[in-house]
């Protein structure tokens, strides 16, 4: 009997830890990704098909798999990258010789709260654009001083319009948080788009309230004056799509999409 009320106490301790969780919208990191611990997060892959996702070039048809498992080559083969076939809930670019497209969500949103994980094999190179318009870069920087600040994973980039390797514009990241090549890597984005008056005139630019990436601060309240170099060719706008994924410049993978509509962000002023 002693065993049997131990039991139903330890029982309901553990209902009680599930079900009052604290809030948790603080711009931190609490252990497993946000989707998996608070509701309102919107999947932007089905874990079958490339559904909800355009080719931004669609000459390049089947550039991209959705597929169960994503195989990197390890030390023999650090540069290669591929996908099993057999769809799944992850998404890989299957670049042959014409190369891979980037991919543009087909759904739009305004202020946002984004969460990605990525993958990419050795010396290859991608990007995450916000509205597609604004990138955070992603690049094999881990362990080296890369050419330009802009090469380091975590990077805000640099505006287009500038002369070549003009950096002006870039943000670095405030810490070095990239994880090597052929590791799963995570953006967690909380993003405010740019606010606009009657007339259409900007009366505030985009921002990127808070970013962390693999669970730690990268940026914080960093506007944007404009589209980074290779954006997409739209106009600034309160709703956009919600990402634009490069797949133009390199192997790359991603999983784990999320988004749902920006909330205040506990004990900040923003």
């Amino acid at each position: 009997m002693k065993h049997f009320l131990l039991f139903i106490c330890l029982a309901l301790t553990s209902l009680v830890a599930r079900t009052q969780l604290p809030a948790i919208n603080d711009g931190q990191t609490h252990g497993d990704p946000p989707f998996l611990l608070e509701d309102g997060w919107i999947p932007l892959l089905n874990g079958k098909n490339m559904d909800g996702l355009n080719l931004q070039d669609t000459r390049k048809e089947g550039s991209w798999i959705a597929t169960k498992g994503v195989f990197w080559g390890g030390n023999d083969n650090p540069r290669q990258l591929a996908g099993v076939s057999i769809p799944g809930d992850r998404i890989i670019n299957t670049a042959g010789q014409n190369g891979a497209s980037n991919l543009i969500a087909t759904q739009k949103m305004g202020d946002m709260e984004l969460y990605v994980e990525f993958m990419i094999p050795a010396n290859s190179n991608s990007g995450i654009y916000v509205h597609g318009l604004y990138e955070l870069q992603i690049w094999d920087s881990y362990g080296i001083e890369p050419r330009l600040e802009t090469d380091k994973t975590g990077a805000l980039y640099h505006y287009d319009g500038g002369p070549i390797n003009n950096i002006d514009g870039a943000v670095v990241p405030l810490v070095r948080a990239e994880r090597p090549h052929g590791q799963w890597n995570s953006y967690h984005i909380w993003y405010q788009a740019p606010r606009f008056d009657a007339s259409g005139n900007k009366t505030a630019n985009a921002k990127f309230l808070r970013v962390l990436l693999n669970g730690q601060l990268i940026h914080e309240n960093q506007e944007r004056l404009g589209p980074t170099t290779a954006a997409m060719k739209i106009p600034e706008a309160t709703e956009n799509p919600i990402v634009m994924l490069q797949g133009d410049h390199g192997p790359v993978a991603f999983r784990n999409i999320y988004v749902r509509p920006l909330r205040p962000i506990i004990g900040t002023s923003f």
